[in-house]
């Protein structure tokens, strides 16, 4: 991005360590910001390292994945090759034994069209354990005119632990194997300034 001459910026966390502060120093050699780097010191940078193939097929080395929680969008399935690259991540973190956490996080405008963004959404639905998902995200999936509970659990699979149905203003809903029908909303408090 920066390259184009567009700004560019970093925001996330990376380990204090050596490979953290060398991937921060390439990216501001690189011009891009690295004001929204996080130093962790309880975790290490993890690396993965990608080589071609001599049949042209990529393959993912990484270092030891020590995360307990994989959180992820759908925003890196629109293309490739951040796809591959997040569906591969997806596999070392559920091999690793990490929970993995999913908020579908709909842009439409985004995506090519209505229902690629449907179908891919949906193709790492039953893979996550946690899912957070608006109830304008919830009718965009399921086609349905309204949220409400029977709506909510249509997308339940059996792998998963935590179903949160946000509601905006009106707070959220959320479900678990052993609470499948919440009887009260979850009201939405407001921080004090």
């Amino acid at each position: 991005m920066n390259q184009r001459r567009y700004r560019a910026a970093f925001v996330g966390k990376l380990g204090d360590d050596e490979f953290g502060h060398m991937l921060a120093g390439i990216l501001k050699q690189n011009g891009v910001s690295a004001e929204g780097v996080n130093f962790d010191t309880g975790a290490r940078t993890a690396l993965a390292f990608v080589m071609l193939r001599s049949d042209g097929e990529r393959q993912v080395r990484s270092t030891k994945f020590s995360a307990k929680v994989f959180h992820y969008g759908s925003i890196s399935l629109i293309v490739e090759p951040c796809r591959s690259a997040h569906l591969k991540a997806m596999e070392v973190a559920e091999e690793a034994g990490a929970l993995l956490s999913y908020d579908p996080n709909l842009r439409l405008p985004l995506w090519p069209s209505k229902e690629e963004a449907k179908e891919l959404i949906l193709s790492i639905w039953d893979k996550a354990e946690v899912i957070k998902v608006s109830d304008e995200e919830l009718m965009f999936l399921t086609g349905a005119d309204n949220v409400d509970d029977e709506t909510n659990l249509s997308l339940w699979h059996d792998n998963l632990k935590l179903l949160l149905v946000t509601l905006g203003e009106k707070g959220c809903k959320y479900y678990t194997k052993t609470i499948a029908k919440p009887d009260a909303e979850a009201p939405l408090t407001k921080a004090k300034s």
